[in-house]
């Protein structure tokens, strides 16, 4: 079984390495692009039985900064 986990940052938090490839793919002509924010995927190979509940530990303790960082948790078949 599979988990995918995504984070991002929270809103209102700068994001340095959105900045600079939104600067970059102006550099190289795109300029349809207004904001860029930066992320992480995660994916996990779990042992059969893995709860939601223990994948959302992992985040809460070592995946994401829930200071800063939101996180999201999609299962994959």
């Amino acid at each position: 079984m599979k988990a995918r986990v995504f984070v991002t940052l929270k809103a209102g938090v700068l994001d340095p390495q959105g900045k600079a490839i939104h600067h970059a793919l102006e550099g190289l002509g795109f300029d349809g692009v207004r904001d860029v924010r930066a992320g992480k995927l995660i994916e996990l190979e779990l042992a059969d039985g893995t709860t939601d509940s223990a994948v959302e530990e992992m985040c809460r303790k070592l995946l994401a900064n829930t200071v800063i960082e939101n996180f999201r948790i999609e299962r994959v078949a």
